[in-house]
């Protein structure tokens, strides 16, 4: 029973951690375009912006790693 729990804890932080960035990412993106869109030199920092909220998922894949095999 608890080899069943393990596996499903670990999907729900790996989901958790995608809708979050995903939820993000569309908030992000879309005033990234307006910003860019009045001024060009702010591309390179919206790029950076955008790419924040991907840390979210990387941390949700280490805590899904450390609980099917810690």
């Amino acid at each position: 029973m608890m080899s069943e729990l393990k596996y499903i804890a670990a999907a729900v932080s790996l989901a958790g951690g995608a809708i979050g960035t995903a939820w993000a990412q569309s908030k992000i993106g879309s005033a990234a375009v307006g910003a860019i869109v009045e001024k060009k030199e702010l591309t390179g920092i919206m790029i950076i912006l955008l790419a924040i909220p991907e840390t979210m998922v990387i941390l949700g894949f280490v805590v899904a790693i450390l609980i099917i095999y810690g």
